[in-house]
C-alpha cells in the first residue's frame, strides 16, 4: 500500500508509518497540500498525516485541509516523540547558533533554547528536512532538532538526546483515504460544524450529546474561511455508528449550518 506523508524519509511521520503500517510504501512529500492532492489522484491509497501534539496542540493546517477534501478517517494512532539536537560531523554544542525544524517541534522544546540562549530557533518545513540541510550543506554554526532516525539516514551527529519540553510528549496521526469505510470496532468519531449567529447556538450544539450521554473528548475552533470572525468547531466523541450517536448527528444536522462526518475509527 501506497501511503503519502508530509515531509522527508526520516521524519516522524515516515517513522509513524513505518511503525503502524509496517510493509507499506512510503511516498514523501513536500507540502501538505501535495499529501491531499495525491489521495485526490489516486497515486496513493492513504495518507499519514499528524493532526496533534500533546505539548504544541493541533496541527491547523491538517484539520482546515480535512474539512476541504473528498477524504475519510481510517484509524488513529499515537507516536512518542523524542527530538535530538542533531549537527553536521566534527561541529561541537558551543559552536550552535541556530537551529532548524518544523515550528511544531520547536514548540515541543521550549526549555532547550531557555537554557541555550545562544542557540536562535529557525523554522524550517520539515524535520528530517532540517537534518538533510544542515548536514548537506555542512553548516559549522547551525544543528536541527529531529528524531534519531533522521540523525541515521542523513549521517548528522546526535549532540543532544531527550529535548522535548515533557516525556509525555505524544504525537496523534489520522491514517486517511478516499473510502468511506468504516473498520472493525470502529468506538470514535471526528466530525466539524458551523453555527448560525446566535444566542446559545453552541451550547445547543453540545447538548444534543449531552442529552444522549455521549463524551466528548476534545473540542476546538478554526477560522471559518470567508466568514469573517466565524468558525467552524471540530469534535471529537466517543461513540461509533450507533442509534444514539446517528441521533445526536440528525439533531445537530437541524441546528448547525453544515456538519461534516471526518472518520469513524477505533480509538487509539
Amino acid at each position: 500500500m501506497k501511503v503519502a506523508i508530509q515531509g522527508e524519509l526520516g521524519s516522524f511521520s515516515d517513522e509513524a508509518a513505518r511503525t503502524f503500517l509496517p510493509g507499506c510504501s512510503v511516498v514523501p512529500c513536500v507540502t501538505s497540500s501535495e499529501v491531499f492532492d495525491r489521495l485526490d489522484s489516486r497515486s496513493v491509497a492513504a495518507a499519514l498525516v499528524p493532526i496533534e501534539n500533546s505539548l504544541a496542540g493541533p496541527v491547523a493546517q491538517h484539520l482546515d485541509l480535512l474539512l476541504a477534501r473528498d477524504t475519510f478517517i481510517q484509524r488513529e494512532f499515537r507516536l512518542r516523540i523524542r527530538h535530538n539536537l542533531i549537527a553536521a560531523p566534527g561541529v561541537k554544542l558551543k559552536d550552535i547558533q541556530r537551529v532548524f525544524s518544523h515550528p511544531v517541534a520547536l514548540e515541543q522544546c521550549r526549555e532547550f533554547f531557555r537554557r541555550h540562549r545562544q542557540a536562535r530557533p529557525e523554522s524550517f518545513y520539515d524535520t528530517a528536512g532540517s537534518v538533510r540541510h544542515v548536514v548537506k550543506e555542512n553548516l559549522r554554526d547551525a544543528a536541527a532538532i529531529a528524531g534519531s532516525r533522521a540523525a541515521n539516514v542523513y549521517k548528522g551527529r546526535i549532540l543532544l538526546r531527550g529535548l522535548e519540553d515533557d516525556k509525555q510528549n505524544f504525537t496523534r496521526f489520522f491514517l486517511v483515504s478516499r473510502t468511506r469505510r468504516m473498520v472493525r470496532g470502529a468506538n470514535k468519531t471526528s466530525i466539524a460544524f458551523a453555527l448560525k449567529n446566535a444566542p446559545g447556538a453552541l451550547f445547543k450544539s453540545l447538548s444534543v450529546f449531552a442529552l444522549r450521554d455521549i463524551d466528548l473528548s476534545k473540542i476546538e475552533s478554526r477560522p471559518f474561511r470567508g466568514r469573517l470572525f466565524e468558525y467552524v468547531f471540530f469534535i471529537d466523541y466517543q461513540r461509533g455508528d450507533d442509534e444514539a450517536a446517528r441521533k445526536a448527528l440528525a439533531h445537530l444536522q437541524e441546528i448547525a449550518e453544515f456538519v461534516k462526518v471526518l472518520g469513524i475509527y477505533p480509538a487509539a
